[in-house]
C-alpha cells in the first residue's frame, strides 16, 4: 500500500545500516516522489550519528531532507527510547513550497540576533523547528518569534544525544550541524494545522495575578499567594496532593476575554518553589499583572485523555488526515506511561494507519492561543489533512 505519507523504522547497533532501511522504507511505500524527508537518530556515539545522517541524506538526493540526533525514535506506530534506532518520514507535498534553513546566534553588544531565517512570504503555513538546547537561546527565540515571523506557527522539538552537551548532531539538505537550529518553512499548496496536548487539568478555581514580581506570584486575587495555594491544596483529596507534591503546574490563560477558563485553554508552566516569608508562589515563567491563572495538575490518565480528546476533535474538524510529525517529550513516555508507544499509539487510534513519525524531545515548541511557545512533558503534533479537492476532505 502506497500513500502521501509514509514512515520507516529500524533498529540495531549499525546506525548507517538502521538509517538505510529506515529511510528506504519510507520512500517505498510513497505513492511519488518524495518532496520531504525528516529522520531521527538514536545512538551512543555522535560520529556515528553524523555518518548515519549523512547516509539518510544521500538516499533523497531530489528531496528537501531534515533531521537531528535524540535519546528516543518514534515510526511504525511505536517509540524506541535510549536504544540505538532511526526512524524516518517521508512525504509526496504536490504543490508545495519547501525552504530548509539553518540559523545560528551572534552576539551583538548585550543582545543576540539569529541569522538564517528565510523571508516570509502570504503563502507561508507552518515551519518546522529542530534546535541544539544547548548552543541555540530556542526559549527567547520562539517566545519572540512573532518580531520576525508574525503569526507563523512554529513546531518541532529540541534535539538531545545520549552524550547530552556536545552530542547533538542537525542534518538539513546534506549538512551537518553540531550547534544552532535547523528547520523547513513549508507554504504553497499543502493542508496543515497542529495540535499540542500539554497533558493537564486544572484544580481550584481560576485567579487574576494582583501582584507580582519577575517570576513570583505575590498576590492571587488579592490575597498572598502561598495561602491561595494552601487552600486550594487543603481541599483536594488524597490522589490530587500526591500529583501536587509530585510536581505542581500553573496555567496562564490565553484567552483573558473567555468567558470560562478550561483544560486546554492554558499556557501550562511548572511550579518550582515557594518562598514562605513573602508568602509567594516561584512559577517558571514571568505573567504580568492582571492575567488570569489557574493551576494545575497532570498524571498518566489526564495526560492520556487530552491526546485523545484533542485528537479526536482534530479529526472530526479537518475529515481526512494523511500524515503526522510527533514530537513528544522525553518525560513521557515509559517514564509517564510505562510504554514508550503511548504516543504514536494514541496518533494511530484517532487518525488511523497513517504516515507518522518523530521523536522524543528535550522540549517541544507548538502554538497554544496562537502565540509560539516551548514546552515541557507535551505532545507536539503537525498534522497533514486531505487536498480540499480530495473526497472527503472539507
Amino acid at each position: 500500500m502506497t500513500s502521501r505519507f509514509a514512515d520507516g523504522l529500524a533498529v540495531g547497533s549499525d546506525l548507517v545500516e538502521a538509517a538505510e532501511r529506515a529511510v528506504g522504507q519510507a520512500l517505498s511505500r510513497l505513492s511519488g516522489e518524495a518532496d520531504l524527508v525528516c529522520f531521527f537518530i538514536c545512538g551512543a556515539d555522535p560520529d556515528e550519528v553524523a555518518r548515519a545522517g549523512e547516509s539518510a541524506m544521500r538516499l533523497a538526493p531530489e528531496a528537501h531532507v531534515i533531521g537531528c540526533s535524540a535519546t528516543g525514535v518514534i515510526a511504525d506506530g511505536q517509540g524506541v527510547e535510549l536504544t540505538s534506532a532511526v526512524s524516518a518520514w517521508a512525504a509526496t507535498l504536490d504543490g508545495a513550497e519547501l525552504t530548509t534553513f539553518a540559523l545560528e546566534t551572534l552576539t551583538a553588544e548585550d543582545r543576540f540576533v539569529v541569522v538564517g531565517l528565510p523571508e516570509r512570504t502570504a503563502a507561508d503555513h507552518v515551519a518546522i523547528l529542530l534546535a541544539d538546547p544547548y548552543t541555540f537561546p530556542t526559549d527567547a527565540f520562539v517566545e519572540r518569534s512573532v518580531d520576525v515571523l508574525g503569526d507563523l506557527p512554529l513546531i518541532g522539538g529540541l534535539a538531545n544525544g545520549m552524550g547530552g552537551r556536545g552530542s547533538v548532531r542537525l542534518f538539513a539538505d546534506g549538512e551537518v550541524y553540531t550547534e544552532g537550529a535547523i528547520g523547513v518553512l513549508l507554504s504553497g499548496s499543502v493542508r496543515v494545522s497542529t495540535v499540542v496536548s500539554q497533558g493537564c487539568r486544572p484544580i481550584g478555581p481560576t485567579m487574576v495575578v494582583t501582584r507580582a514580581e519577575e517570576n513570583l506570584l505575590l498576590e492571587l486575587a488579592g490575597q498572598p499567594a502561598l495561602a491561595r495555594l494552601e487552600d486550594i491544596v487543603s481541599e483536594l483529596d488524597e490522589d490530587d496532593r500526591e500529583l501536587v507534591a509530585a510536581g505542581l503546574q500553573i496555567g496562564v490563560a490565553m484567552d483573558e476575554y473567555a468567558e470560562r477558563h478550561e483544560r486546554g485553554d492554558f499556557l501550562i508552566r511548572g511550579v518550582i518553589g515557594i518562598d514562605p516569608e513573602r508568602e509567594a508562589v516561584a512559577i517558571g515563567d514571568v505573567v504580568d499583572v492582571g492575567r488570569t491563572v489557574r493551576f494545575h495538575v497532570r498524571d498518566a490518565a489526564t495526560a492520556d485523555e487530552d491526546l485523545y480528546d484533542l485528537l479526536d476533535a482534530h479529526r472530526e474538524e479537518l475529515g481526512r488526515i494523511d500524515g503526522a510529525l510527533l514530537f513528544s517529550c522525553n518525560g513521557r513516555g515509559s517514564a509517564m506511561f510505562g510504554t514508550a508507544d503511548h504516543d504514536p499509539v494514541a496518533l494511530r487510534d484517532t487518525l488511523g494507519p497513517i504516515g507518522i513519525a518523530g521523536f522524543f524531545a528535550a522540549g517541544e515548541v507548538g502554538p497554544v492561543g496562537g502565540q509560539n511557545h516551548v514546552h515541557g512533558f507535551t505532545a507536539s503534533v503537525l498534522v497533514f489533512s486531505a487536498p480540499t479537492d480530495t473526497p472527503g476532505a472539507p
